[in-house]
């Protein structure tokens, strides 16, 4: 490691953050001493490491992160300007590439010009560089550098905020339940990404009290599904306000998929619920999606079991024959539904988690056991209320971060008794205290 000083005030290169990693690509052990002693010199706190080659240089890209590269234009598998961009293509997939030094052995601007067209950040004559201009040229391309991370993070921010802002208008819309005992609590969970995938959710009580709620997941990511999920969710409540019977609405709606979906294998998975007027029966609709839980039970004794399947239907937009038929679950008492996306259950498990679990211990994922054994947890333990974002935490911690694919909760239930008002709640799990937790 090459030790100094640090950068000059308002240089760009934050030596608090330690020492920024340089990648020297020579061939020749001369020049590499030579660059390595100026580099000394001119007071820089960097760890240098060194490549003979562009082959060799690639490889220690993958294995490292690198924040510069300073490139010989001679060496030995790639000729003249074809190692810039050898290795400018090479890093394009790191979120911030590195900062790209070349040292040419010519005189004159026209290479130097050609190899900054090619992507480098800088160039020097070797000869004619000392420590002060081999620092300086380093530290300008550390601040370009910088300020290219800068500018992402930025735009990332404001992509997040917008996307955030279409999803609480689009994604996470307000419950159009006018009866107080109907309990709503709906949840989402981005991916890593930090970009909204196609997860959406909607519950709207009928003219004659019925309780239809839903929740869909269109198949990819993207702007595109994100888009389309927005959209079925609208056309969703659209047929439900105009009076659709509950079991024509999957029908209505996958034409509206199939006309709006970008590619023709683009498929939805949905679970409808229809919770009747009377609240003593639960007609539940599976389009290829998981099965919901069935909560039941008094307050400090609800129990989570769940629903197995007797008329599972096909995905929307898949081209066999079939329908959506309802599967009647009679109820008696405060009971509620919970439906939810498949990247909860198919969240990986920490191999710490694993190893502290004491059930489904070595499991590689959450998986709808795991699920319905956490949702339990949080009842025994906390109750009703807030059960959704504890679950939405209870599957992070488990996966040890953020999900690799976005998630989706909607729990829809009646609490028995007239007077008794029911849990309403709205959780984005999108935040800065999420991002820390």
């Amino acid at each position: 490691m090459i030790s100094g000083d640090g950068g000059p005030a308002g240089s760009g290169f934050d030596a608090s953050a330690g020492p920024a990693v340089v990648l020297l690509v020579e061939d020749d052990d001369g020049d590499a001493l030579l660059v390595t002693e100026l580099l000394a010199d001119a007071e820089i706190d960097i760890d240098v490491r060194r490549a003979t080659s562009v082959a060799q240089a690639a490889e220690e890209l993958d294995r490292t992160a690198v924040d510069c590269l300073i490139i010989d234009l001679g060496l030995p598998d790639a000729v003249g300007l074809t190692a810039v961009e050898r290795l400018r293509s090479s890093t394009q997939r790191h979120s911030v590439p590195p900062a790209l030094v070349v040292l040419t052995g010519h005189a004159g601007i026209d290479q130097g010009v050609r190899a900054v067209a090619a992507g480098a950040d800088d160039y020097l004559v070797k000869g004619e560089t000392g420590p002060d201009l081999l620092g300086r040229s380093l530290r300008y391309a550390l601040q370009r550098r910088q300020s290219a991370a800068q500018q992402r993070a930025l735009y990332r921010s404001e992509v997040r905020a917008a996307e955030t802002a279409r999803l609480e208008r689009a994604l996470l819309p307000k419950p159009l339940v006018e009866d107080t005992a109907v309990s709503v609590m709906v949840g989402y969970l981005p991916g890593g990404n930090g970009l909204l995938g196609g997860d959406f959710f909607d519950s709207v009580e009928m003219s004659d009290g019925t309780v239809l709620s839903m929740i869909g997941d269109v198949a990819g990511h993207g702007p595109d599904e994100a888009a389309l999920g927005a959209t079925l969710r609208t056309a969703w409540r659209t047929l439900v306000l105009t009076g659709t019977p509950p079991g024509d609405v999957l029908g209505h709606l996958e034409r509206v998929l199939v006309t709006e979906r970008a590619q023709p294998e683009t498929f939805v998975t949905l679970c409808q619920v229809a919770v009747a007027a009377d609240r003593r029966g639960i007609d539940v609709y599976l389009a290829g999606h998981p099965a919901p839980m069935l909560l039941t039970g008094p307050v400090g004794g609800v129990r989570c079991d769940e629903v197995m399947p007797t008329a599972r239907g096909r995905a929307l937009g898949i081209p066999v024959e079939g329908g959506w038929r309802p599967q009647l679950l009679d109820v008696d008492g405060p009971f509620a539904v919970l439906m939810y996306t498949d990247g909860l259950v198919e969240a990986s498990v920490s191999e710490a988690c694993r190893e502290a679990r004491t059930a489904g211990r070595g499991a590689p994922r959450v998986g709808v056991d795991g699920l319905r054994g956490l949702v339990q947890d949080e009842l025994d333990e906390s109750g009703f209320v807030g059960v959704v974002e504890r679950v939405l935490r209870r599957v992070r911690a488990l996966h040890g971060g953020p999900l690799v694919d976005d998630a989706a909760v909607l729990v829809v239930g009646w609490t028995g008794a007239h007077g008794v008002v029911g849990e309403r709640s709205s959780t984005l799990a999108d935040s800065a205290e999420w991002a820390r937790s």
